[in-house]
């Protein structure tokens, strides 16, 4: 087993002031792969101490300065890419072509995004006889979960570092494999001493601890909408900033007979992508009624045709979710839609046929979804697909309304002015049209009980920024 018992500290790698050994599960074999130790407030107050005396330096770096340090960053990065990958699909088994491409792979994207971000952002600005400066907002505490744990330390590392920001990062215990070695990347590249910092932990020893450190003085979290609640309550005290990416349950919005093929083969794959492990699947497919039998037989021949398997054989399209808790979780809700009255199409209780351990779940479809069971209502993640039928387009803009959450939701129409009238109506951050990739300096974040604030890009740059005004 691989040690990472020891955090990053001021630019080296320490012992924890207690230790207390934690195992990484490998979710596809159930067996441990690697040793970390769970942080404490004291490795919290030494990794802010060290922050806090960076930033009085590196707040005062130019532009130019933190774009050549992005850059270096960005090619040791590269180099190590596949190796990010392959520690990815041993901690949350994610299927290892998927996770060196797309799950490390994001990693390259963002720091490549924001080189390009840099060369035009504009951090100060005379306007009317003002001089606007767009400054760092100081230390930053990260918190971030194990389904995409590259993906969400680059889209707050990688905006922090280019507004001259210092950090202290917790990444998830479930996953923390990644988050060391981003920090082997972040050392090799030559970030200065205190900038970064990174506290293996859980969430009441660490992150609790980080969210309320009065040194802190902006916190972003990615996670739940329980915990995000719980950090935005321990930050308030000292007042700062708080930057929350939650939950999701996205609505797929499938508008007439000529989208319904390409939106439902989309539709399946997309939600069950990750093993349904992403905030923004679209796990509510809303189609018109007349369309339901036909959306429905559609859905199960692609849930059918899913290949579960170990995360090692290049055939696997889907590999196991990430914890016996997330496993146990997802039977409760399969069992919760049977006993509801939801018809179940494919997949079902227990794991894939022929496999005998790990935290495999069937592609499971449910047709005749109420908007009001709970397979429709709670952020499910995992593999698992509702389909409800709708009446007439005031309805389907309603059942897509009809949740507390706002991240994401799609929508499917062969008329382009008819799918940008359904997408105005929506109650949602953002809004994919006919299977739309959001590029990468797009603002991410949503509406309602699914957070505040927006990564990526330029936008993710702003949150990092406090505005000053200077006159006269």
């Amino acid at each position: 087993m691989t040690d990472y018992r020891q955090f990053y500290i001021d630019g080296q790698w320490v012992d924890p002031q207690r230790p207390q050994d934690c195992p990484v599960i490998n979710p596809a074999t159930e067996e441990p792969v690697a040793t970390i130790s769970l942080g404490s407030p004291a490795d919290v107050d030494h990794a802010v101490g060290a922050a806090r005396r960076a930033f009085a330096t590196y707040a005062h770096s130019t532009v130019q300065e933190r774009a050549a340090l992005i850059g270096r960053v960005l090619d040791v990065y590269r180099s190590r890419q596949d190796e990010i990958g392959a520690a990815i699909s041993d901690e949350m088994g994610a299927p290892l072509a998927f996770a060196r491409r797309s799950q490390a792979g994001i990693g390259t994207a963002h720091l490549a995004t924001m080189l390009e971000v840099l060369q035009t952002f504009r951090f100060s600005e005379a306007r009317e006889g003002m001089l606007l400066l767009r400054e760092p907002v100081g230390v930053c505490g990260f918190i971030t979960p194990w389904n995409w744990p590259i993906n969400q330390i680059a889209c707050k590392v990688v905006p922090a570092l280019a507004a001259g920001c210092t950090m202290v990062l917790k990444p998830s215990e479930i996953a923390p494999l990644s988050a060391s070695l981003f920090a082997e990347v972040i050392h090799e590249a030559g970030v200065p001493p205190g900038v970064f910092n990174l506290v293996h932990g859980d969430g009441p020893g660490v992150g609790q601890a980080i969210a309320a450190h009065p040194g802190v003085d902006m916190l972003s979290f990615t996670g739940s909408t329980r915990a995000g609640i719980a950090v935005a309550k321990a930050g308030a005290d000292s007042v700062k900033r708080v930057h929350q990416e939650l939950g999701g349950k996205s609505p797929l919005l499938i508008l007439d007979e000529q989208s319904l093929e390409s939106a439902v083969r989309w539709g399946v794959t997309d939600c069950f992508s990750n093993s349904g492990q992403s905030c923004n699947a679209p796990s509510r497919m809303l189609v018109p009624a007349a369309l339901h039998e036909r959306a429905t037989l559609l859905a199960k021949a692609v849930a059918d045709a899913m290949v579960v398997g170990d995360p090692r054989d290049a055939a696997t399209q889907l590999g196991p979710v990430v914890s016996q808790l997330q496993f146990d979780k997802i039977q409760r809700l399969i069992r919760a839609g049977m006993d509801e009255g939801a018809t179940l199409v494919c997949g079902g209780l227990g794991r894939p046929s022929g496999l005998t351990k790990g935290f495999y779940v069937r592609p499971t479809v449910f047709a005749g979804v109420r908007n009001d069971m709970q397979i429709a209502r709670e952020e499910i993640f995992g593999p698992v697909l509702s389909i409800l039928p709708w009446g007439d387009e005031a309805e389907a803009i309603r059942i897509a309304n009809d949740t507390p959450y706002g991240l994401a939701a799609y929508v499917w129409a062969a008329d382009p002015a008819t799918a940008r009238r359904a997408a105005s109506q929506i109650r949602a951050g953002m809004v994919h049209i006919n299977g739309a990739d959001l590029p990468l300096n797009a603002p991410f974040g949503g509406f309602k009980q699914s957070g505040n604030g927006r990564a990526w890009g330029e936008f993710g740059l702003a949150d990092f920024l406090e505005l000053k005004v200077v006159v006269g």
